[in-house]
């Protein structure tokens, strides 16, 4: 296929998601009788030109972003999904056998539970009961679930008794999610008792590692979190806006890209 017909081919799939907010690889495909790998090829395209976001088995209309908004989980989990498993599988070799582990709720962070297969004992804190319920796959790892208010958009616990019962505990390796981060602002989010959960998280870790995907930078929400010199790495995407790596260092920050 030359140049000109797969631009024309590009532009065509973005017709499709004007007329209906979600189409499938299938569905492109027999539309122009190309293989649904190059259709896959062409959707990445598109996505890293920030004209569409991927889903499982196709892509969707490109909402407007709002980082105060506070989405719905199920939402979530349908954006940017490739990069967040890759982010995942990265966080996991920063994990040593015998690790006393913290994984924040949210989409990036359920990919790291998801990929523990090679330890035998780990001991994990979480408030999310997504990332609990996936963990009692493994059948062997010591699991504890914060008590609390549950969120209904990101099935969080928050509250009085999260705070309470989290100040038990202290010297683990924090994998925080981030709806929204920028060098001036650090990391944000819409949600008030979320954020004063993620500000202990913080304060009693012994290690902050970020993993969020190439979207969330340069954005701002509601709620401050935390400043940037309090994280000590973050895992994103090779989408990072251009110059961001070496500002993140200037902070002493370990970047990994994937």
């Amino acid at each position: 296929m030359n140049s000109s017909s797969a631009k024309e081919r590009r532009a065509l799939i973005l017709r499709m998601l004007e007329q209906k907010e979600e189409v499938s690889v299938i569905e492109i495909s027999k539309v122009t009788g190309i293989s649904e790998v190059t259709i896959r090829k062409d959707l990445t395209i598109l996505q890293a030109r920030h004209l569409l976001l991927r889903t499982r088995g196709g892509a969707m209309r490109k909402p407007v972003e709002n980082p105060n908004e506070d989405t719905a989980i199920s939402k979530k989990r349908m954006f940017n999904f490739r990069e967040k498993e890759r982010i995942g599988e990265e966080a996991v070799r920063m994990i040593k056998e015998g690790d006393f582990i913290m994984l924040d709720s949210g989409t990036t962070t359920l990919e790291i539970a998801k990929h523990l297969d090679k330890f035998q004992h780990l001991r994990i804190l979480t408030n999310s009961m997504s990332i609990a319920t996936e963990l009692l796959n493994y059948k062997r790892f010591e699991i504890i679930l914060l008590g609390g208010n549950v969120r209904l958009n990101s099935h969080s616990m928050v509250g009085p008794l999260a705070l309470s019962v989290l100040r038990n505990f202290s010297r683990y390796k924090l994998f925080l999610g981030v709806d929204s981060f920028s060098i001036e602002n650090g990391v944000s989010t819409p949600n008030l008792e979320e954020a004063l959960l993620n500000q202990m998280m913080i304060q009693q870790a012994e290690k902050v590692i970020a993993v969020f995907d190439s979207s969330k930078f340069n954005k701002r929400s509601y709620v401050h979190i935390a400043n940037a010199n309090e994280l000590d790495c973050i895992i994103t995407d090779q989408a990072i806006p251009t110059g961001m790596i070496s500002k993140l260092r200037v902070f002493g920050i370990e970047v990994r890209i994937v």
